[in-house]
């Protein structure tokens, strides 16, 4: 519902910021990697999920967009809510979440505090196939799904996908484009090397 909120940073804590945005605060839940981005006192822009229960209505904000969606991804699991999804983004980077799933790592998820072996195996089945398919693999290892070419792949296949695309035919051009032109492409420029190749 509120996809961002960009403002004048009024207040940090650890856990929490709130934004100042045409005379209304915003208090925001933030994890600890948003914390350390932020700047003080500044004006600045957080990607956000408003959660909405019958007794609250929480904000969450993220510094980037990378970190907003492995928050979403996480809280589709069964058992893990909001805060502990905030918990796990606090005690691991998006990064080290996402290597965790994809290399089926139990361990790293479980010493993220509250996280029991049963909840953290669930989390790796349920989102071990969808982390994949945003994580490009590479002989080095992950690249994390926040290295630009990936963000802006993401962005040129929804673009894509907008202009009649079949998913998965797109997926495959912009690989096969960033394969042979690199991985340093402008989303415009991965759209445009897409719509010529079609």
């Amino acid at each position: 519902m509120i996809a961002y909120i960009d403002g004048k940073l009024t207040y940090k804590d650890p856990t929490y910021v709130i934004i100042d945005v045409g005379g209304i605060g915003y208090q925001i839940k933030i994890s600890l990697g948003t914390y350390s981005a932020l700047p003080d006192g500044e004006r600045c822009r957080l990607h956000t999920f408003l959660h909405i229960k019958e007794d609250a209505h929480t904000l969450y904000g993220f510094m980037t967009a990378a970190e907003k969606e492995t928050f979403l991804h996480l809280i589709s699991i069964s058992g893990v809510g909001p805060n502990t999804g905030l918990m796990i983004l606090s005690s691991l980077s998006v990064e080290e979440v996402q290597q965790a799933i994809v290399r089926e790592d139990v361990r790293t998820i479980q010493h993220v505090k509250g996280i029991g072996a049963k909840t953290a195996q669930r989390i790796i089945l349920e989102l071990k196939d969808k982390i994949k398919k945003e994580v490009m693999l590479t002989d080095a290892g992950v690249l994390p799904a926040g290295a630009a070419h990936n963000t802006n792949r993401a962005e040129a296949l929804s673009a894509l996908v907008t202009l009649g695309f079949a998913k998965n035919i797109a997926e495959k051009t912009l690989d096969s484009i960033i394969k042979r032109e690199g991985g340093n492409l402008s989303v415009e420029e991965l759209i445009k090397f897409a719509l010529k190749s079609s």
